[in-house]
Parts: structure tokens; C-alpha cells; sequence
């Protein structure tokens, strides 16, 4: 089984300074596990690290991407375990880093993606237009009652993705969630978790987006626009990028962008922690970058002895 280890937690936590500092005491190389930083050009509002880190240290899963290009989870499992498979087979550790919950799961663990048909979902969006969620979530129960039971009958979304998986693959959809319902590894993985209390962790989100803002954000989505950002289902909806696009076309201020590039900003790296939080893999350090750094190095040295 291939050793991995991961430095996880929220935005602004300090998880690439981390992984920078250890990948060499390691033999690390690096596999991203952000959403965006895979993209070209996308470096500013991601923090990507500078060339000159990059050099030093190999990276997987950044800049691989042109920013026109929608990327779904399924694709971007198969390029970071093929990164994961690469850097092992040259007897090099796979460090992952990142914050995006989703894509580290679906990385380790092994979770399926099933594929999309546009042809058989704009006949269901249809239906659901015509005779409504709830007649919808009603054929849902006949079919997948498992799936119409975890669906608000509300929520057309959901029921017309869990009837399109059912119309697609002859599969219920409840039965691609036997992997969510409990972590799976499908490496000899440690992770460790980083973050700071509420208050530390807001000022430093701050600090982070007038920073890039200072650094030349706007100009940077300028440029990403001439490149078919707008072409990206994914890339367009990153954080300050979607904030700062709605400035350049006239419907937000730039001190509104930045306020809600703060605020979202906030609210995300809320939602990464309770994500995280519920995996019992994570061992946490708060404020405490050394810490999670030794962990790390023990990780190491535990495989070797």
C-alpha cells in the first residue's frame, strides 16, 4: 500500500508555508488538493506558490489546467491518484495539500463518481418545471426510496441528479454513498489538520484578500478573462475571482467585492473545518505550525522503522 501523507484544514491556515517547509526533510513532493490553484494564471487569488518554491519543491495538480476548462471531481480523482501513483513509483513521498474536503475524499477514499447524460437531465429539468419537485421526488421514492429518504422533496436539484445516475448506470443512486458513509482509506495515509481560533483565523483571511487585492487581483481576472475564464463552469465560481468578476462588470464596487470576497471567504473556511472535523484520520493543531510540522516527520520516520 502506497504511504501518503496530507496537511488539511481552512483557508489561510498556513498549510502551504507548512508543506513547504518539510517536504525536503520528508522526500516529498507535493500533489495539491485545491480547486483552483490547477488552473493557469489563477495565482494571485489562490496564493499559489511563488516559481521560485515550486523549483525547489516538485508540485503536482498546479498549473494543469487552462482556466477555460470545467473540471469535475471524477476528472480531477483520476489526475491526483495518477500524480500520487508517479511520485511513489519514483520512491518519492505524495504529500498531499489542500482544503477542499471533497477532492481530498475523493482522492483517498475510495468514492464513485457517476457520469452525466445533458440529454437525459434537460428531460427531467423539464419535468420538474412542469409537474413540479415533488412529483419528481414521488418517482424517486418507487424507484430509490434509500436516496428519496436523504432528499429534501424540494430539492428538484438533487432529485433529478439521483434520477439521472438511476437512468444513466441501471444503478440506485444510494448506492454510491456506502463510501461517504465512513472513511476508507485506500492508502497508508496520516494527516494532520491545521488552523487557528475563529478570531485569529478571520483576521488572517482578511489580511489574505487585501493583500491580493494590493497585489493586483483584478488585473489578474482581466487577463484570466481574455483566456475563457467565462468558459469554466468551476474556475469562474472561485472564491474573489467571482467577486472581483462582478466588479469589472459593473454589478459590484470594489469594496463590495472585497467585503464579500471576506465575507465567503469566512463562511468557507467554516464549512471546511466541520468537514474535516468529522473525519477521525485528522490529528489537529491549532496555532501551531511546529507541531503538525514534528507530526509529520514521525509520520515519516514511524513507516521507516
Amino acid at each position: 500500500m502506497i504511504r501518503v501523507l496530507a496537511v488539511v484544514g481552512p483557508t489561510a491556515a498556513g498549510k502551504t508555508a507548512l508543506s513547504l517547509e518539510v517536504a525536503d526533510a520528508l522526500g516529498a513532493e507535493i500533489v495539491s488538493m485545491d480547486s483552483a490553484m490547477v488552473y493557469r494564471g489563477m495565482d494571485i487569488g489562490t496564493d499559489k506558490p511563488p516559481p521560485a518554491a515550486m523549483a525547489l519543491v516538485p508540485h503536482h495538480l498546479v498549473d494543469a489546467l487552462e482556466p477555460s476548462h470545467t473540471l469535475t471531481v471524477a476528472e480531477f480523482q483520476a489526475m491526483a491518484r495518477g500524480a500520487i501513483a508517479d511520485v511513489a513509483a519514483r520512491g518519492r513521498l505524495p504529500l498531499l495539500v489542500g482544503g477542499s474536503g471533497l477532492y481530498f475524499r475523493a482522492v483517498v477514499d475510495p468514492l464513485e463518481f457517476p457520469g452525466t447524460d445533458p440529454a437525459v437531465r434537460a428531460r427531467l429539468e423539464h419535468e420538474a418545471e412542469t409537474a413540479g419537485a415533488l412529483a419528481l421526488h414521488q418517482r424517486l421514492h418507487g424507484a430509490d426510496p434509500d436516496a428519496a429518504a436523504r432528499i429534501d422533496p424540494l430539492n428538484a436539484r438533487r432529485t433529478i441528479r439521483a434520477l439521472e445516475v438511476l437512468a444513466v448506470t441501471g444503478r440506485r443512486f444510494s448506492t454510491f454513498r456506502t463510501a461517504w458513509d465512513e472513511p476508507c482509506s485506500l492508502y497508508d495515509l496520516g494527516v494532520v489538520g491545521l488552523t487557528d481560533p475563529r478570531p485569529e483565523l478571520d483576521r488572517r483571511i482578511e489580511a489574505r484578500v487585501d493583500a491580493q487585492i494590493a497585489r493586483g487581483l483584478v488585473a489578474e481576472v482581466e487577463g484570466l478573462l481574455a483566456a475563457g475564464l467565462r468558459d469554466s463552469a468551476t474556475a469562474v465560481q472561485a472564491l474573489g475571482y467571482a467577486q472581483v468578476l462582478a466588479h469589472i462588470e459593473g454589478r459590484l464596487t470594489i469594496e463590495e467585492a472585497v467585503d464579500e470576497t471576506k465575507r465567503r471567504t469566512r463562511r468557507f473556511a467554516r464549512r471546511q473545518l466541520r468537514w474535516f472535523q468529522a473525519d477521525p484520520r485528522v490529528t489537529w493543531f491549532t496555532s501551531d505550525p511546529a507541531g503538525a510540522a514534528q507530526a509529520l516527520l514521525a509520520h515519516k520516520k514511524g513507516r521507516a522503522a
